[in-house]
């Protein structure tokens, strides 16, 4: 068991940076005329099988026409194809929908009707809510209370909390998608607390812990997952770089220097690349999720910082906290297409079901602000507590949650 370190109080401030910052081609073989013997890949990521095809001669020749095998396409939207269509899990479907914002400096969670636009609840949490986290099975949902070292459990169909779980100083939550793991992140800014900065691994049922992953560059905060969940890319933004953790054996592969402040994560629909916020050059990283190598960089504004994708995942938004405003990017071109003044300081994003609304919470003026995701047209800005953060519209379309504050597929 790792010892737990002691409280870091982590206070944003709008002058400095902070953390609140494959699919591979089925080769289908033909048989041979001897025997030979092929294995495929198992659809279940870690596992796979293995058959043996064998020929012999026939005494007649076959004037069949050889008949080549039709490829497979890749669904609309890629590796996030089961949430384009907006539609919601029979096991959430009934749900009403709220908009959950953790305020980190009033120490609650303000919810949101998104039908009428008003604050309908607030309930009190622990010091320095972060993020509103779903639970891989969509059963629940969790507050990140990093200061306070605790996960508060929410009961979606009361929006209330039920429990409260410690665990070691939580500034982000995440599964693997198996579903087999849960990953808090301590976030740990400098060099100081550095045996204290990483990743623990738990088993996501039991809660129990599985391994401590202690990552040498400072700053760690959000990530994501290759498709088959076999690794996943993690920012540390103190560092100006992006790790790669082994998710099977729980380990540091190695670094991707990126530079600057590089802050969310989020891998593109066609699974070949992840994008990485960076606060730090005023844009976005694109690096190849193959090679590991930065293969292009996106500008948008000042202070990049967090990412959602437009329902049909055909477009990325990207919040630029200092600037107030929202760049568009067209994911096919990797351009931006549009810039969105809003004001305030933008920070993350979730989009409704429908597409319609998108939610952006406003760092350090207090509020939320809504808007039009097709025009950029803000609808209404509405008042919510101290610092709103890591807000999530729940439900959301999707099978399962890799955490966040809605990363769905």
């Amino acid at each position: 068991m790792h010892n737990l370190p002691s409280v870091r109080w982590r206070v944003p401030h709008p002058l400095r940076v902070t953390s609140g910052q494959l699919i591979t081609g089925l080769l289908m073989a033909g048989a041979l005329l001897s025997a030979c013997s092929v294995s495929e890949p198992s659809a279940t990521p870690g596992a796979s099988s293995e058959g043996v095809a064998s020929s012999s001669p026939s005494p007649t020749p076959s004037l069949a026409p050889t008949v080549e095998p039709t490829p497979t396409a890749t669904p609309p939207g890629g590796v996030y194809s089961g949430t384009v269509g907006g539609q919601l899990d029979p096991r959430v479907a009934g749900l009403p929908p709220r908009v959950y914002v953790p305020n980190e400096l009033s120490n609650d969670v303000a919810v949101i009707d998104p039908v009428t636009l008003t604050v309908v609840g607030r309930f009190p949490v622990d010091a320095s809510p972060e993020h509103i986290t779903p639970d891989w099975d969509l059963s629940t949902l969790y507050v990140n209370n990093m200061n306070g070292a605790t996960l508060t459990v929410i009961d979606p169909k009361t929006q209330q909390p039920v429990e409260t779980r410690k665990v070691p100083f939580p500034y982000n939550l995440y599964y693997t998608p198996d579903g087999t793991k849960a990953i808090v992140v301590a976030d740990y800014l400098g060099m100081g607390m550095i045996a204290d900065n990483g990743l623990y691994f738990y088993d996501r049922k039991t809660w129990q812990l599985l391994k401590f992953v202690q990552v040498p560059w400072p700053g760690v905060n959000h990530l994501d997952f290759s498709p088959d969940g076999t690794f996943l890319v993690v920012s540390c933004e103190s560092a100006g770089v992006v790790a790669k953790i082994d998710t099977v054996n729980m380990a540091v592969v190695g670094p991707i220097e990126l530079g600057g402040s590089p802050l969310d994560v989020r891998l593109a629909p066609a699974g070949d690349v992840f994008f990485v916020a960076n606060q730090g050059t005023n844009g976005v990283d694109v690096v190849d999720a193959v090679s590991m190598q930065r293969v292009d960089f996106i500008p948008t504004d000042t202070g990049a910082h967090g990412f959602a994708f437009s329902r049909d995942v055909t477009r990325l938004f990207v919040t630029n906290r200092y600037a107030g405003t929202i760049s568009v990017i067209d994911v096919a071109t990797r351009k931006v297409v549009d810039t969105w003044v809003v004001g305030g300081s933008p920070d993350m994003a979730a989009v409704s079901p429908d597409g319609t609304q998108l939610w952006v919470s406003n760092r350090f003026h207090g509020t939320v602000v809504v808007l039009n995701p097709a025009t950029g047209e803000v609808i209404k800005v509405i008042p919510t507590g101290g610092n709103p953060h890591g807000l999530t519209f729940w439900p959301q379309p999707g099978s399962i949650s890799l955490g966040h504050n809605g990363n769905m597929r």
